[in-house]
Parts: structure tokens; C-alpha cells; sequence
């Protein structure tokens, strides 16, 4: 099947563009906030005026037909898409690509890929959708200048095996999120998991990475939604059985569940799957404010109701979606199910926000679309739109960017202040001007919270990525010391490491080392993410 074009220096599709409409949004209502009359554009970067350094290697004959040195290519698939991604991309500067990218047709394919890097001492990028937002999917600088090939899976596309009984299904490990959903759509069938990135990001890419996807509640991490995997490594092929649950030993999937590639290629996995939602319940409540929120949510949360969506904004988020007049937090919550109406939970889940004083938007519940109406349809679409908007920023000399936690509710109140006042100094010292930070619920637990930050500031061009690191590192800081992790669903990458290394076991640390020698005895896999590469 023919696909169009990927952006090479962006989020989506060559022609997928935001509407005037959306651009006009975005300029003068952030020229409002800054305080300034407006913004130099900077162009973004055209694939002929890019020079990239000539491959390292070649493919052996037998490869050929599933590998290139393509200039688009090697472009397309020399970042992720973090902020520091968008700002050396609008920089032009593309100084480390991939050497060759291979796409694999199959499992063979992937096993051959790998035995000829090994024999070669080349680096092996997995690459699903190339969604990472912290540097996981970018080649590592230096590298000991071994070349890199870079080993894009979305060939590998297809559902092999439906368990209709069981409600499972098999699916190779390069299918993106829609094409998934339409493959089950047949049988009656949906994963759904949702994260951000669903349109372009892959199967096999939410599970190393540990993604949180659509569910609020009980079933947010991929994690809980696979059943077994196989994983083709430098040492050989393994399966996992396939089971509903076990206690026999560690668990193998759990190895290489958040192992970001560098302990093998996921190449299929049986998912559980469920019956398409028939009932929907949904509204949105205000509250005066985020912890006056957070308290009814706590409470939902330990009471056993399980909305599948439990996001809560704060007043300042709320505002700059246009989901709010920026003056109450809102909640957004829905109720969903296969097989039964939702009246008495949504009722159950309004009474507690009404003691915490929430205000409750009573007619959203009589629309069947209320999840894609009013105030949380405005805000749904702008989530939805985020990653478009990301461009068109840096372009104008913004620093947008999100950093995302989970913490116990004991210690939420605590973590929240600490990392927004960290957060608006270090843009205070690094901008000179101030800035945005803003807090939002994605997931949330009876035990705690997974609070997420999106920080904006105007900054210098030309100092973009320096001034974006002096605010993410404050961030970072106040997360841990505040006793946060440093993701919640976002991966560790490259981006993470310094705080994976302070807040994993160091001797945990010793074992994973021990596990990559053990597994990719070379280490050519994504060298520098979760543990330092080999030859260091």
C-alpha cells in the first residue's frame, strides 16, 4: 500500500499543515502572553539544502531490496520529535544521520539485519513511528564512529491471529495505532490504546517504551494489555508463552517491556482486546481549582469506579485551550463499556465532585457526542492537534515542551508547587522574560496521580536548545527530589538518562548490564539509552 510522505522536519504528513485558522490561534495568542507585537518565522528546512555526510556502509547484495541510503530517508529518520529535535532540525543541522535505514519485511529479514550489523560493528537504531520525545530513536553522538543503521518496522503492519474467544489477537509489531484499530474493526474488536502519537506511532514501539494510552484508569499502561511477545535479539529468538496470567519466575515480557531496543526487536505480540464501546457517559465538571479537583479524583479513583477518561486540567490549561475561560479547573470524564449503561457510576462520580466542589456541566450527559463537544471536545481537539503545533512554534522562537510524572497523592501538593516555581524560574534566568507552566492529570491511581507539565517560553534563536535545557533540567530536578519519577510514559531515551540513573537501584543497574551483554554481546543495540554503551 502506497503511503504518503512523512515530514522529514516535523510532526505528520508533508501536506498536513495547520489551517490559518490555527496558525492565527497560535501567533496572536501567544504574541498576547509574551507581551510582544509579533514574531520572526523561520522557514523550515528543505530536504535539497540539507548536505548529510556520505554513508559509512553499504548493504551486502542479499539486503539490498529492503535497505537504503536515501537522502529523504536519512533525514526522516535522523530525530524523534522532542523540542531539541525541532530546534536542530530548524537549525539545519543534521550532522548525525543514519548511515542506511532498513525496513524489514518480515521476522527473517530482521534476524538478518542483525547478524550482518553484528559482523559489521554497526549501531541499530530500532525505529517505529519516530514518535520519541526523548531522544530514543535519534542516532547516539560519537558512537566510537560506527556507523548507524537505523531499522524502521512499519512493513511488519499486519494481524496474523484473532482469539475471539479469549479476545486476543496477534499482530506484527510495526503496525501503527489506526491501522491496528481498522484490522479489528471486522471482528468487533478495538485495543484501545490511544496515546498522542497513535496515528504514527507502532505496536511494537508502546511496548518498549511502556506507553500510556486512551484509559485514564486500571488499564493505562500497554503493559496491561500484552499477553505474550516474541523478540528477535543479537543472541537469538525467544517467545513468550501466552497466557492470561503467572506466577512462574520474573516475568519475561517484563524484561523487555520499557527496554527501548537495546536489549532486542520486538517483532509480534498477542494483545488483549476487548468489544467496541456501545455506552458512553461523559461530561465535564469545574472546580474552583486543581487541588480541589484532585480531591474528588482521589476519591473516584480509591472508590472503585474506573473512568475510562479522568483528566483534569488546571485553570491556566484550561484557558489556553479555549476549554475554559481560564478562571476553574475542569474535569473531563467519561464512563465507557460494552455491555452495560453507566448511569449509576457517572451518578456516583458527580456526587463526590460535588462535595469537593465541583460544578458539574448536566447537559453534556443527555448528548452522545458530549466527549466530542463543548468544552471537552474544544479541549480534545487541541490534545489531539498538540503535535502539529510543535512546529510552528520553534519556527517563532518558542520553547514548548512537556515533562510528565506519577507521585503519591501524599506528596502531590508538594511536587506540584516545587516543580511549577522551579519551572517559571529557570524560564525567568534562561529567557530573561517570563513564561507558561501548566499542569494537567493524564492517569490516575488510588495511590496516586500522574501529573503532566507542558512549559512554554519565548527564546533566543540560535539558544534555543541551551535555554531549553536549563528549564528541563530544573524540572527534572524538582521531580525527583519531590519524589516523582522521571516518566511516567514518556521513556527514558537519552534525554533521561541522568535521572533514570538516580532513581532506578544501582544495582538493578548492574543486572540490566549484565542482561544486554548477555543478549546483544556486541552492543549494537541503541547504544547510550537506559545504560551506558558497551565500549565505554
Amino acid at each position: 500500500m502506497a503511503q504518503k510522505r512523512l515530514k522529514f522536519w516535523g510532526w505528520g504528513h508533508a501536506d498536513d499543515l495547520l489551517s490559518a485558522d490555527d496558525q492565527r490561534w497560535l501567533a496572536e495568542g501567544w504574541a498576547r502572553r509574551f507581551g510582544v507585537d509579533g514574531f520572526e518565522v523561520s522557514p523550515p528546512p528543505a530536504a535539497e539544502e540539507i548536505e548529510l555526510r556520505a554513508p559509512r556502509i553499504a548493504a551486502p547484495a542479499s539486503l539490498q531490496a529492503i535497505c537504503t541510503s536515501d537522502h529523504y530517508e536519512r533525514l526522516l529518520h535522523s530525530y524523534g520529535r522532542s523540542f531539541p529535535d525541532s530546534a536542530r532540525m530548524f537549525a539545519r543541522d543534521f550532522s548525525n544521520p543514519p548511515d542506511v535505514v532498513a525496513y524489514p519485511r518480515d521476522e527473517q529479514d530482521v534476524v538478518d539485519i542483525l547478524h550482518w550489523c553484528a559482523e559489521a560493528n554497526a549501531v541499530v537504531i530500532p525505529f517505529g513511528g519516530g514518535t520519541s520525545v526523548v531522544g530514543g530513536v535519534n542516532p547516539p553522538a560519537g558512537g566510537d564512529g560506527r556507523p548507524v543503521v537505523t531499522m524502521d518496522l512499519k512493513r511488519m503492519n499486519r494481524m496474523l491471529e484473532v482469539d475471539p474467544v479469549s479476545l486476543a489477537a496477534r499482530f506484527e509489531a510495526g503496525v501503527v495505532g489506526p491501522e491496528l484499530e481498522r484490522q479489528l474493526k471486522p471482528h468487533g474488536l478495538t485495543l484501545r490504546h490511544f496515546p498522542q502519537s497513535f496515528e504514527f506511532s507502532t505496536l511494537g514501539g508502546w511496548i518498549v517504551t511502556r506507553a500510556g494510552g486512551h484509559f485514564a484508569t486500571v488499564y493505562t499502561h500497554i503493559d496491561d494489555l500484552v499477553q505474550s511477545m516474541r523478540v528477535v535479539t543479537p543472541s537469538g529468538v525467544l517467545e513468550s508463552r501466552r497466557l492470561p496470567a503467572s506466577g512462574a519466575g520474573p516475568s519475561p515480557d517484563r524484561l523487555f517491556m520499557g527496554s527501548e531496543g537495546i536489549l532486542g526487536i520486538v517483532t509480534e505480540a498477542w494483545v488483549r482486546v476487548r468489544p467496541r464501546p456501545r455506552f458512553r457517559s461523559s461530561t465535564t465538571v469545574r472546580f474552583p481549582d486543581l487541588f480541589r479537583a484532585a480531591d474528588a479524583i482521589r476519591q473516584i479513583s480509591q472508590a472503585g469506579l474506573y473512568p475510562a477518561n479522568c483528566r483534569v486540567l488546571d485553570s491556566e490549561e484550561a484557558g489556553i485551550t479555549e476549554a475554559g475561560d481560564g478562571s476553574h479547573a475542569l474535569l473531563v470524564l467519561t464512563f465507557e463499556s460494552p455491555d452495560h449503561p453507566l448511569d449509576a457510576w457517572m451518578a456516583r462520580s458527580l456526587e463526590i465532585c460535588r462535595d469537593h466542589g465541583g460544578s458539574p456541566d448536566d447537559s453534556a450527559l443527555e448528548r452522545k457526542d458530549s466527549h466530542r463537544a463543548g468544552a471537552a471536545g474544544q479541549w480534545r481537539d487541541r490534545f489531539l492537534r498538540g503535535p502539529w503545533f510543535r512546529e510552528n512554534l520553534t519556527a517563532r522562537g518558542i520553547i514548548r515542551e512537556t515533562f510528565e510524572t506519577a507521585v503519591t497523592w501524599d506528596r502531590f501538593r508538594a511536587l506540584h508547587e516545587d516543580a511549577i516555581a522551579s519551572t517559571r524560574d529557570a524560564i525567568a534566568r534562561a529567557t530573561g522574560r517570563p513564561g507558561s507552566v501548566t499542569c494537567r492529570f493524564t492517569h490516575v491511581y488510588p495511590d496516586g496521580p500522574a501529573p503532566y507539565f507542558t512549559f512554554h517560553a519565548l527564546g533566543r534563536k540560535g539558544a534555543l536548545i541551551d535555554q531549553f535545557w536549563e528549564i528541563k533540567r530544573a524540572a527534572s530536578d524538582a521531580l525527583l527530589r519531590n519524589g516523582g519519577t522521571i516518566t511516567h510514559h514518556h521513556a527514558v531515551g537519552r534525554d533521561h538518562r541522568y535521572w533514570y540513573d538516580q532513581q532506578r537501584p544501582e544495582l538493578f543497574a548492574v543486572a540490566l548490564k549484565a542482561a544486554k551483554r548477555k543478549l546483544d554481546p556486541r552492543g549494537i543495540l541503541n547504544p547510550g539509552v537506559l545504560v551506558d554503551p558497551l565500549w565505554a
